[in-house]
């Protein structure tokens, strides 16, 4: 009973740092802008990159890669229970790094109205498995150099992350496999908005390196 309530704690835990919202607090905290107004209005790091520049942009990319790692990680505190070498601990891990994600896509401190989750869900891949979200990682940094499209390059990351756990690094933890297709799933789910921009060819180029838009200095 006790290891049940503790990993209840622990899940509300992994919700409260997922639906920390940073892009919110940061705009608002230090330039008095609530992103969610301007630009595409999503509350999450592109949109943050896109309306108030590099540096608040960044300063959200960490934060929102931050909270699914350190959803992930609060495994640590049943290390005197659960074996890392397991399904459980990998599990356990998917749980609450997941609840993080879920909490960044319905935020409580936001009014239930938070970003796509692909910053969240990739600090919480590099957790669980630091080799795939590099791969993942690659192939994002790839398409965006070449298309400038991040829309795209999140979408096809995403789409590359259980391929590559199943065919270049062997995972066979089933939960672990399961979440990864439901995760590409759930970004493809996420970005349907960006799907037709793109078929569309309206879909917005990224400029991270272009300061802030004129307009709010």
């Amino acid at each position: 009973m006790t290891f049940i309530l503790t990993v209840i704690g622990l899940a509300m835990v992994a919700y409260l740092l997922g639906s920390i919202p940073s892009a919110v607090w940061i705009g608002k905290g230090l330039h008095g802008i609530d992103v969610r107004e301007h630009g595409s209005g999503n509350a999450g790091a592109t949109n943050t990159f896109r309306v108030l520049g590099k540096t608040a942009g960044s300063i959200v990319l960490a934060m929102d890669i931050l909270k699914g790692l350190m959803a992930a990680s609060l495994i640590v505190f049943l290390k005197d229970e659960v074996d890392r070498n397991t399904f459980q601990w990998v599990n356990l891990q998917l749980l609450f790094g997941f609840i993080a994600v879920i909490g960044h896509l319905f935020p409580i401190f936001a009014q239930f109205k938070g970003g796509k989750g692909i910053a969240t869900l990739f600090g919480m891949i590099i957790a669980i498995h630091y080799p795939s979200a590099l791969m993942c990682l690659a192939l994002f940094m790839v398409v965006l150099f070449f298309t400038r499209y991040v829309s795209l390059g999140s979408i096809l990351a995403a789409v590359s992350f259980p391929i590559g756990l199943v065919y270049i690094f062997h995972e066979r933890t089933p939960l672990f496999v399961a979440f990864a297709i439901t995760a590409a799933f759930l970004v493809i789910l996420t970005h349907q908005k960006n799907i037709r921009k793109l078929v569309q060819g309206t879909e917005n180029k990224a400029n991270i390196l272009k300061y802030r838009d004129r307009r709010f200095m």
